[in-house]
C-alpha cells in the first residue's frame, strides 16, 4: 500500500562519508540488480507487480529476546507480540493496520464479526466469525472462547495458571463475567462502563482449546497454537523462531511462505545480517547505517505512532521530589540535537507527555524547549545552584528501546552543563522489566530509562501514571489525572475520551515526572526484495500481504 504522504517516509541523513560509500558497495554486492531498480518486480510501496507475486521466506532480525508464545506470557513487549504472538494468535478483535498510515490504526472485527452493548454500558455480547479453525483443524466456537477465558480468570479452572492470570490482568482486569449464550455468542460482561474494552480484547489471544488440553500449560508453548495468518513451526533456544502460513486462515492464506524471528539486540550485528542476506528485514537499524543502506537499495520505511523514549524520575527521592528541579532537568535537554544528530531522524523530539500519533496529542501543549538558562534558573530557585549528582539505570537494548545507551549519554552530557551530574547503570531489558513490574529499578537508581507506548492500549495507562500502581512508576501520583483517566475510560465517545486524555496528560507535562526525550518513528530496514509491506502508525505489523523475492 503506497504512504498517503510519501514524503512521510523520508530520512534525513547527513552526506555519506568514505565509509558510507564502502558499505554501500558492499549491499550493491548483496542485493544485485534489485538494488539498482530492476523492473518485473513490486517494492513495498505500490507499484506494478507480477500476478504471481507471493511466497518466499521474510526473516526478521528483533532487537530484543524472543517472548513466550503461549498467547499473552510474551515477555519481549510489543516487538513479540507484533512479530511472533499477533501472527500466530488473534482475539475477538485485532487492529487494522493496511488500511491507513496516516492515522493511528483503529480496532476492527476478527474473531468476534460483530458486538453490541446494552444500555447499561456493561453488556457486550459479541457474534463469533463462523468457519474459522485453528491451526490444527479444531473448530472455533463460544466454547473456545470461554476455555481461554477460564484459562485467564476463572482460579481452579484446570488449565489456569498464575503467570497467565496476572498477565491478563493488564487486559481483561476490567471483565466481571462471561458466558455463553449459543455456539456463535458469548456475553462479556464489564466491571464499569469501558470505552476502550474493543482494544482490550485485542490482546486477549485465543487459544486452541485441543492444543493446550494435549501438552499442558507448559507443553503449550512448545506446540502454540492459534487462528492467526502464521502457525508455530519450531523454536530454538530463545534465539529463533519459525513460521509457516496458515493456508486456511479465515481472511486468507498469507503471501509468504515462511516467517522467521531472529533475536539480533545488537544493532551493528542486524545491519551485518542485513548485509549477508541472513536476514531481509530488521527493526531498528542503526540511524548511522541509514544512508548506505537507502544508497545500496535498501528500503527505509518510518511513521510516526504512540511512543516515547523518557526517564522516569523517582519523586519520593530528593531533588527529583521538587518540581523546579524537574522541570529544569526538561529544559536542559536538546532534543533537536538527540533525534537529529543521534537518531538522524527516526525519531522526533517529545516536548510533552502525549505522543504525535496519539489521540491526546496537544497541539498547544509542547513546552520543554532547549534552554540550559532556564535550566539554571530553575535549579537556583530550588536550592540548587550547584547541581546535584544522581544515577539513571538504562537498558541497553530492547523492543522500541532505539540507541539507549547513547541516548542516555547525551542527556548526560546536557545534564552536566546545567550542573546534574549522572551515572548510568546498564542493564538488559528483559532485568529491567523484571524489577519494574515489582514496583522496583533494576540496580537502585534514581531513574529508569525506557521506551513505552502509551495508547497503543489505552488500559496500561493508568499502570504508568495512575496512583497505586503495581508497577514503578517513580511513586508519582495525581487525583487529578486518575480522574480523568477514569472518565476516559468510562465513555464510549471518542471525542469525549480525546478531550480527558489530552487534559490529564497535559498535567502530566506540566508536572514533569519524566524526562520526556523522544518519539520514535518506528524505523525498519527492508530488502529490496521485500515487497507488499505497510508500515501503519502502530508498533503491530499486518505480514500478509508481503512477499519476497526469490
Amino acid at each position: 500500500m503506497p504512504y498517503p504522504d510519501p514524503a512521510a517516509r523520508t530520512v534525513p541523513t547527513r552526506a555519506r562519508s568514505r565509509a558510507a560509500a564502502v558499505l554501500a558497495t558492499a549491499f550493491f554486492c548483496l542485493f544485485g540488480a534489485a538494488a539498482c531498480g530492476s523492473t518485473n518486480h513490486t517494492d513495498h510501496t505500490g507499484s506494478a507487480a507480477p500476478a504471481a507475486a507471493r511466497g518466499g521466506t521474510l526473516v526478521v532480525g528483533a532487537t530484543g529476546t524472543l517472548p513466550n508464545p503461549d498467547t499473552i506470557l510474551g515477555g519481549a513487549g510489543y516487538e513479540g507480540t507484533s512479530l511472533v504472538s499477533f501472527q500466530i494468535y488473534e482475539g475477538l478483535t485485532r487492529y487494522d493496520l493496511l488500511t491507513h498510515t496516516d492515522r493511528p490504526a483503529p480496532v476492527t472485527s476478527a474473531l468476534a464479526s460483530s458486538w453490541t452493548v446494552a444500555p447499561d454500558g456493561v453488556t457486550w455480547t459479541f457474534t463469533l466469525r463462523k468457519g474459522v479453525t485453528f491451526q490444527d483443524g479444531t473448530p472455533f466456537d463460544a466454547d473456545a472462547v470461554v476455555f481461554n477465558l477460564d484459562r485467564y480468570f476463572k482460579k481452579g479452572s484446570r488449565y489456569y495458571s498464575a503467570a497467565l492470570g496476572a498477565a491478563a490482568q493488564e487486559y481483561g482486569g476490567d471483565i466481571a463475567s462471561y458466558r455463553k449464550v449459543d455456539a456463535d455468542h458469548v456475553v462479556l460482561v464489564t466491571k464499569a462502563a469501558n470505552g476502550h474494552f474493543t482494544d482490550d480484547l485485542t490482546h486477549l489471544l485465543i487459544a486452541s482449546p485441543t492444543a493446550v488440553a494435549k501438552y499442558g500449560d507448559t507443553g503449550f508453548s512448545q506446540h502454540p497454537v492459534g487462528t492467526g495468518p502464521f502457525a508455530f513451526a519450531s523454536e530454538s533456544g530463545n534465539q529463533e523462531i519459525d513460521l509457516v502460513a496458515n493456508t486456511t486462515y479465515w481472511r486468507g492464506a498469507p503471501k509468504l511462505d515462511r516467517l522467521v524471528v531472529k533475536s539480533l539486540p545488537d544493532a551493528a550485528a542486524r545491519t551485518a545480517a542485513l548485509r549477508s542476506g541472513d536476514v531481509n528485514l530488521i527493526d531498528y537499524p542503526n540511524p548511522d547505517d541509514i544512508a548506505a543502506l537507502t544508497a545500496a537499495g535498501a528500503k527505509v520505511d518510518t511513521n510516526s505512532y504512540d511512543h516515547i523514549w523518557y526517564w522516569i524520575l523517582d519523586r519520593s527521592k530528593a531533588p527529583w521530589n521538587n518540581l523546579k528541579v524537574r522541570q529544569a532537568a526538561n529544559y536542559a535537554v536538546n532534543r533537536a540535537a538527540i533525534a537529529d544528530d543521534l537518531l538522524h531522524g527516526t525519531a522526533a523530539p517529545a516536548y510533552q507527555a502525549a505522543p504525535k500519533g496519539t489521540l491526546a496529542y496537544d497541539p498547544a501543549g509542547n513546552v520543554y524547549s532547549y534552554d540550559p538558562a532556564k535550566a539554571k534558573q530553575l535549579l537556583a530557585e530550588a536550592g540548587y545552584p550547584h547541581g546535584f549528582s544522581s544515577t539513571v539505570t538504562v537498558p541497553t537494548a530492547g523492543s522500541g528501546n532505539l540507541l539507549p545507551v547513547p541516548i542516555a549519554e547525551a542527556i548526560q552530557r546536557d545534564l552536566a552543563v546545567v550542573g546534574i551530574t549522572v551515572k548510568i547503570r546498564t542493564t538488559d531489558w528483559s532485568s529491567l522489566l523484571g524489577a519494574e513490574a515489582k514496583g522496583q529499578v533494576a540496580l537502585g537508581s534514581d531513574a529508569l530509562a525506557q521506551s513505552t507506548t502509551l495508547f497503543q492500549s489505552e488500559s496500561l495507562l493508568p499502570l504508568f501514571l495512575g496512583s497505586n500502581s503495581p508497577f514503578w512508576t517513580g511513586h508519582y501520583s495525581d487525583p487529578a489525572v486518575d480522574r480523568l483517566f477514569a472518565a476516559a475510560s468510562s465513555s464510549l465517545d471518542q471525542g469525549t475520551r480525546k478531550t480527558d486524555y489530552t487534559q490529564a496528560l497535559d498535567r502530566v507535562t506540566q508536572d514533569a515526572p519524566w524526562l520526556f526525550v523522544v518519539n520514535d518513528r518506528d524505523p525498519r530496514a527492508l530488502s529490496p526484495k521485500v515487497h507488499g509491506f505497510v508500515q501503519p502508525q502502530s508498533w503491530f505489523l499486518d505480514l500478509t500481504g508481503v512477499w519476497v523475492q526469490k
